[in-house]
């Protein structure tokens, strides 16, 4: 009977090993969807807030300081990621991930209940702080819970709710602001924000963290000091000030200054904010390149093309989000299938390759659009676009994350999503320039007088003025948009050339499953650990 009870064990253990792997399923599910929301909350937030932006502006009043509601909370969230980052990895991913999430909603509720423009600057810069760590944690959460070779999966469904939320975005933020007020575009993430900081408190159990050593304050503030002054440079750049002014000439010898010796204080750090050995790694390196290329490229078609189309094609403002479904919508469904592919067969030096060549031919293909351009033509194009995006958005981060080591997950998911913020902020600043200084050169040519009073303060016009310009001038304005366009993009196809170069260098690591590697295979990363995950609520 004890020879039979024995021999029952193994048997027994069998059996519940399937319900014990089913809980683990069902609470990574339960997390991924509080970390979807999570990353929704930081992608809407924007969007939203820019559609309310003229209703905030004729009550709270402070015209002159409207632009510092967008550039605080850049700037928080530009300067914070990578402390985030390595904060992460120092006390652990749990802790720091709930505490940005906790920061978010504080500044939510703040701003929501501003009473002047002074206050919601401030109440920005706060929620700010709290953004710059939610993507963060996102994709080093991921990385935490899922082996290499599944996390192509996971990611591809990242960059779907990222392209959801561009396109949902606009038109969310014009319904709460029309039937609820300006104010809930800010409340509206509070019960989202509870929902998932739930979720994560209560399934999420990843294993806890403590290091002797500080943080590098000295090393975290001349960061945050050389990345301020770069997001100001190309915010202010061209627009506030003239490029070639001396309070830009300041901002970039600060930038540069701070960076230089922050590059020297990490060598020298006990427990450096961004140890450079990371950059050793020559994936690791392609990968930030290839990142902030596609940062460049994606947030200047983002700016550039609802303005084509509204100007020149006569399409509505108030439904600009959908103006970029052809895009979004391929770059989409191109992630999710990179991704799937990915996932089962472990190979992904093909969709960098791939991708920076459609987002070559995409952007040269939309610099050739003109004033006949119909609106079909314009979506094939810009699904070309959306489908090199797609295939870049989230293999960087896989990459990046399977070319370093487990305990520098966070500072490469940060790192990473750093070099993509900079690379927007840098596509928008030389993109708009470009594109501001050829529309004001044809208005001159083909408007005369006239053209370049209409563009002195700015190449942009709203809809409003558009309707009351005369023919010519109206025609003439589309011209000169047509040209710009046709410059910026032009530049964009040149710049995603580097991309392309970047991606032919990649070595493809083969990614790991979840169990121990093959004989032979490159080890590139740890294996990503045994993860406790309790059983949900």
């Amino acid at each position: 009977m004890a020879d039979q009870a024995k021999a029952a064990e193994p048997a027994a253990e069998q059996a519940g090993k399937p319900a014990e792997g089913e809980k683990q399923q069902r609470s990574v599910r339960v997390v991924l969807m509080a970390l979807m929301i999570t990353m929704m909350l930081a992608m809407l937030d924007n969007m939203i807030v820019g559609t309310a932006m003229p209703t905030i502006v004729g009550e709270l009043g402070g015209l002159e300081h409207l632009s510092w509601v967008v550039t605080a909370y850049t700037l928080a969230t530009a300067a914070s990621t990578p402390i985030w980052g390595k904060v992460g990895d120092m006390y652990g991913r749990k802790g720091a991930f709930m505490t940005s999430i906790v920061i978010f909603l504080i500044g939510s509720a703040l701003s929501g209940m501003a009473q002047d423009m002074g206050q919601l600057i401030g109440f920005r810069a706060i929620q700010g702080l709290g953004a710059g760590g939610l993507m963060v944690g996102v994709m080093a959460i991921i990385g935490d819970l899922i082996p290499p070779r599944e996390r192509g999966k996971y990611q591809g469904m990242m960059a779907g709710v990222m392209a959801f939320a561009m396109i949902l975005g606009p038109l969310v933020g014009g319904s709460i602001t029309d039937h609820w007020g300006w104010r809930w575009s800010f409340y509206i993430n509070l019960p989202l924000g509870v929902v998932a900081l739930l979720a994560v408190s209560a399934v999420l159990h990843l294993p806890k963290k403590r290091v002797q050593a500080k943080i590098d304050y000295l090393g975290a503030g001349l960061l945050a000091l050389g990345i301020s002054s770069i997001v100001l440079v190309t915010t202010w750049g061209g627009t506030e000030y003239a490029w070639g002014s001396a309070r830009i000439m300041e901002l970039i010898g600060i930038g540069v200054a701070a960076l230089v010796g922050f590059v020297y204080w990490q060598t020298k750090a006990a427990a450096p904010v961004m140890p450079l050995h990371i950059f050793r790694s020559r994936n690791f390196t392609l990968m930030s390149t290839i990142g902030f290329i596609t940062g460049f490229v994606m947030f200047g078609a983002v700016l550039f093309l609802p303005l084509y189309q509204q100007a020149v094609q006569g399409a509505s403002a108030t439904n600009s989000g959908l103006l970029l479904l052809p895009m979004l919508g391929a770059m989409l469904v191109v992630s999710m299938v990179a991704g799937r592919v990915t996932t089962n067969s472990g190979r992904y030096k093909v969709f960098p390759l791939v991708g920076s060549v459609l987002m070559i031919i995409g952007l040269f293909l939309l610099s050739r659009m003109d004033t006949d351009t119909t609106r079909f033509t314009s979506g094939l194009y810009m699904a070309v676009l959306g489908a090199g995006m797609g295939c870049l958005m989230q293999i960087t981060m896989l990459v990046a994350q399977n070319s370093v080591e487990m305990k520098d997950m966070g500072v490469a998911s940060s790192s990473t999503t750093l070099f993509r913020t900079l690379g927007s902020s840098f596509g928008v600043a030389i993109m708009g320039a470009l594109f501001n200084h050829r529309v004001q050169d044809v208005m001159a040519e083909r408007a005369g007088a006239l053209g370049s009073k209409l563009t002195e303060q700015s190449a942009q016009l709203d809809a409003a003025s558009l309707a009351k310009l005369p023919a010519a001038a109206r025609d003439a304005y589309q011209h000169a948009v047509s040209a710009g366009t046709h410059s910026a993009f032009l530049l964009g196809s040149v710049v995603a050339v580097l991309a392309l170069i970047a991606a032919v260098f990649v070595k493809e690591v083969p990614l790991k499953g979840a169990g121990a590697p093959k004989p032979g295979e490159d080890e590139a990363t740890d294996e990503a650990p045994q993860v406790h995950l309790a059983e949900p609520v």
